[in-house]
Parts: structure tokens; sequence; C-alpha cells
């Protein structure tokens, strides 16, 4: 008896890791030589890996959303050959067998093979696999012509033009029964865990209040047209940055974090402003350090080059941490009201809405007027109802007289 070792291929381009995708075995199953037992994903590719020997899975690395390094082992095989007829177990060239999507060759036509038995999973590629869910067929009771019996795509068209599809309702449309698990990973499930904990662990106050943001349209239009070449143009939000500066320079309470753990509140002389982004890769929460010691424009200017590297992948570990409050917006897409979840262990978030042209009454007749929605969050074991009203209310004042926000002392 010998046993043999499939590493993580090197798939090239600096990949230092890849992730798993898909097992097609699982420990105990007899594999036979050209028979794909996993699927690897990169950010630029996904891998088959078949087997390049006859024997029996001994040990798998990991479960499907685990990252596994380069060349480290990924499958024990065991074989029944001499130990001379196979690549010893620690011999640093144990062959890599690879074979990207999109270079796998369509094979000679060759006579059908009868499609394993329901007790073995079929074997498919994972874009044949999520075609036959997308399809409603069942890979079991397609027959496949690949080799080692790997089941086609064509070998699916086939089978639904035979008319052996699942039944289609008399109205035309057909049932859809496919179901599909997701592993968070990476990016997502610190989210998720982030989410997790400040929901957990902080009973949330939401406080929302109307905000009439003509005055301050009208300035940021002004200021947008006779701004240098070299200022950004300015959204709400540096407004409200500069706002949020003011507000609390009068409640303190409301700029700290609170290790409950300890229970040691920690507050601020200094404003770091996290500015939740959206990122390609999921939520990200870049941070404007000392807004107290910027004007609008700097406000503006460091925004955007944060939200800028964080999109891109560039932003550093140090302009992703350290905030002491933070501002959620979803810009346009804002809605009317929002419950935004605290970003642990700060104690208060401000959650901007769409800014919606509205009849407001004004004493003797309605007029339109550009409303915006604060929908803001805090932490209750630390700021009470009364206080946090009065710190958006605070900060309604100096959005509707934007001339109050550039007023010092």
């Amino acid at each position: 008896m010998g046993e043999f070792i499939i590493k993580m291929p090197d798939v090239g381009e600096g990949v230092a890791e890849a992730e798993l995708v898909e097992w097609h075995v699982k420990t105990g199953d007899p594999v036979r030589e050209d028979m794909v037992i996993a699927a690897v994903m990169t950010d630029k590719a996904t891998v088959e890996i078949p087997s390049p020997v006859n024997g029996t899975v001994i040990w798998l690395a990991g479960e499907v959303g685990d990252r596994i390094a380069v060349k480290a082992p990924l499958v024990r095989i065991e074989t029944a050959g001499d130990v001379g007829e196979v690549q010893p177990v620690g011999i640093s060239q144990t062959p890599i067998a690879e074979t990207p999507k999109a270079e796998i060759a369509k094979p000679a036509p060759a006579a059908p093979t009868p499609a394993p038995a329901p007790a073995e999973k079929p074997l498919a590629a994972p874009s044949v696999r999520l075609f036959a869910r997308e399809s409603g067929v069942d890979l079991r009771q397609v027959r496949a012509t690949g080799p080692a019996g790997r089941i086609l795509r064509e070998d699916i068209e086939q089978f639904l033009s035979q008319g052996t599809a699942p039944a289609t309702a008399k109205n035309g449309f057909a049932r859809k029964t496919a179901t599909e698990e997701i592993k968070l990973t990476g990016l997502r499930r610190r989210i998720a865990e982030k989410m997790v904990l400040s929901t957990s662990r902080i009973p949330h106050i939401t406080y929302v209040e109307e905000v009439d943001m003509s005055a301050l349209e009208e300035l940021r239009a002004t200021m947008n047209g006779d701004r240098r070449p070299d200022h950004p143009k300015l959204t709400v939000l540096p407004f409200l940055m500069r706002a949020l500066v003011k507000a609390i320079s009068e409640q303190p309470d409301v700029n700290a974090t609170f290790d409950d753990d300890a229970g040691i509140i920690t507050r601020y002389g200094a404003v770091h402003v996290g500015i939740a982004t959206q990122t390609p890769a999921g939520l990200t929460v870049p941070v404007v350090r000392h807004a107290e010691a910027r004007g609008i424009w700097d406000c503006a200017a460091e925004m955007n080059r944060l939200a800028e590297a964080a999109r891109s992948g560039t932003a550093t570990r140090d302009e992703l941490s350290g905030s002491t409050i933070t501002i959620s917006s979803l810009g346009a897409l804002g809605g009317i009201v929002s419950t935004p979840i605290i970003n642990h262990p700060e104690v208060a978030i401000i959650g901007v809405n769409k800014i919606a042209t509205r009849p407001v009454w004004d004493g003797t007749q309605f007029v339109p007027r550009k409303m915006m929605n604060l929908s803001s969050s805090f932490d209750h074991r630390i700021i009470d109802g009364w206080d946090a009203a009065n710190f958006v209310q605070r900060i309604r004042t100096l959005l509707e007289t934007p001339a109050l926000i550039f007023i010092e002392g």
C-alpha cells in the first residue's frame, strides 16, 4: 500500500492561496484516475483538480469556503500499488493536477456511459452543475458521455431535448425547486461577524428626524459652481461632518467607544469620522481622521480619497480603523428611513436618507421644500433617549441654517 498527496496547484500570477469551492469526494470514497475530486477558485479562475491515480481518499484538507495555501497538501489518497509505483509522501515534486475551466478540451465522441448510481455524487464541472440547477435537472438522471463518467453540458442539453425535463405547467411557467447553499467567506464573513457583535451586545435606540435641506442645497450648488479646479465636488456629507464636529463639542459623550467587558467609556477629543462605503468586496468603513481640524473642502477631498482607496482595495489598515463615530449613507438610494447598526465599539451612528422635494406647510400654505430624514442609532446603555434627540436636533439646526456651520467659537 502507498500514499499519494495532491497539493494545491500553483495557478501563477502571484496567487498565494485559493479557495475551496467544491468537493466531489469525501473521506473513504474510491477515486479513479482522471476523476475530478475538487474545484478551487482564485480571483482570476476556477480550477478543477483531477486525481492522477486510482485509490481511496483518506484525508481532505478542509471544507468548502476554506482558503488553502499554494503547494499545501490538499488530498491524501491511499493506493494499492507498491511505493515505487506512486510518488511517496513528503517528496517535494508531488504531482499537481490542474485543469482551468477555460482550457477544458471537449472529448471526442464516445459511447454513452451510465450515470453514477444515486448513492454516488455525479461527476460534473461547477459550471455544468450551475446549468443543471438553473434548468431544474437532477444530474443523477443524466447519461454521461465525458471521460471517467463526467457529465457535460451537452449531456444536459440532450436530456432536455428528449422531453425528460420536469413538467411545465399549462400556463407555460415551470416550477423551480432548486436550492443553493452559500458559505460566507472573506470580507462578507467578517461583515457578518461584525454585525452580529454589534446587534447582540449593543441595545440600539434609533431616532429619526426630518431636516429641511433647501438652504443647504442652495449653498452647496453655489459652492460647487464657484469651486476651484483642485477642489472636489461637494456632497451633503462634508457639511454633515462639520455639523457633527460642532454638535459633538456640546455633547462629547456621543463621540466615544464603550468597552463593555471592562465597563470603560473612552471619550475622544479628536473626531475621527467613519464613512460606511460600499465596495465590490462588501461594506468597509474608511476613516476621515481629525474632522475637527478640517474645513469643508478638506473633508470632501479626504473622503473622496479614502472612498476610492476602499473601492480599489488599496486602503491601509490604519485608514479602515480607529473611527469614533460613523456616518452611513446610501445616497440616492437612501430611502425614507433606515435603522443603522452601530459600528462596535462606538456608541453612535448617523444615517443619511435621500433628499426629496415634498410639500411642507409654512403656516399659511404648502410650499415645496427639499427634505431629508436623518436616521440615527445610539447605544442606549450610554446615551439616553433625551440626549440622543437633543444631539440630532442640534445637527438639524446646523443643516437647516448652514451659515452656523461656518461660524467659529
